[in-house]
């Protein structure tokens, strides 16, 4: 049986998918759904509380692989009327954007939590992205040459992202050492090649109606498969031997050294121990007392993260 998905979806616009555009985009989804097994392995080999970076991989690839199981279906576009190169409308694939809403500022956030940047400096970043997947929606839902209008907002948030991966965080103190900074630098370097060519596709499928629905996605596969998979692997694999606490992230909990966290509450709470009797107050005291001593774990100060 062969590929069905535009017999049971059929393409809505005069512009659109072809069968051998869909046979290629179930190939990434695949692609994507390998890599999800795999990052989602890989992060249950990690300690509890280390798993942030590979926790913030498994959303993205998952969101990538949604996108792609959608548009291999031929879903999630709407037609919109092209303002060049013929007549007719264009498969505007809206599903791809929420992908990229999600996706895209979190591989930043993966990218620039290993820097020495402040807070707000990220946070900034993350919304500059925001921006960036949004007016490119925009722009491809409008069929008038003001299109191009959002298109420049867009390129205007992709310059500060540049700005930021570039410039901006290779010159902050990276507190795990300069090997981290190496692989930043690789890797910042790597992503704002990629981010050029974005707005390149677009403009010559979704915004000048140049190549053909089947092209578009071809090049977005690739693109997305680099910026994703590709990517957050050797991202992770570049981050395994690196100590979690030199990030200045700090865990939701702690464990004390000998002592379970149900034991510490219960001497905490004046109960006796596991196999003890009751003491008496005296000697209740004393050993609450020597307990905390013994208890109290040793805290290894981490550099904070200025807002």
């Amino acid at each position: 049986m062969g590929n069905e998905a535009l017999d049971v979806n059929p393409p809505n616009a005069t512009y659109n998918l072809s069968t051998h555009g869909s046979d290629w985009l179930w190939a990434v989804f695949s692609i994507f759904g390998l890599s999800l097994l795999i990052v989602t392995v890989w992060t249950f080999t990690r300690p509890r509380g280390t798993r942030l970076f590979h926790q913030i991989a498994i959303v993205v690839i998952t969101t990538g692989a949604l996108s792609y199981f959608s548009m291999a279906s031929d879903l999630g576009a709407t037609p919109i009327p092209v303002e060049f190169r013929g007549f007719g409308t264009r498969q505007i694939w809206y599903v791809r954007y929420i992908q990229w809403f999600i996706s895209f500022p979190l591989l930043l956030l993966e990218l620039l939590l290993a820097t020495g940047l402040s807070l707000s400096d990220i946070f900034t970043t993350l919304f500059m992205a925001i921006v960036l997947v949004i007016t490119g929606l925009v722009a491809a839902l409008v069929p008038s040459t003001y299109k191009w209008g959002y298109y420049t907002f867009g390129l205007l948030a992709l310059f500060y992202i540049w700005y930021v991966l570039l410039h901006h965080g290779p010159r902050t103190t990276f507190a795990a050492g300069a090997s981290l900074k190496t692989g930043y630098t690789m890797a910042a370097g790597y992503l704002s090649f990629l981010l050029l060519l974005y707005p390149l596709a677009w403009a010559l499928s979704e915004g000048a109606n140049v190549i053909t629905v089947t092209s578009e996605m071809i090049w977005f596969g690739i693109l997305d498969l680099l910026a994703g998979p590709v990517f957050l692997f050797f991202f992770l694999w570049k981050l395994r031997g690196i100590e979690y606490a030199a990030f200045g992230l700090q865990r939701g909990r702690h464990t004390y050294n000998g002592v379970g966290e149900k034991q510490a509450a219960a001497t905490a709470n004046g109960q006796p121990a596991v196999g003890g009797g009751v003491a008496s107050p005296v000697a209740r005291a004393d050993s609450n007392a020597a307990a905390v001593d013994a208890t109290t774990p040793t805290v290894t100060t981490s550099p904070s993260r200025n807002v």
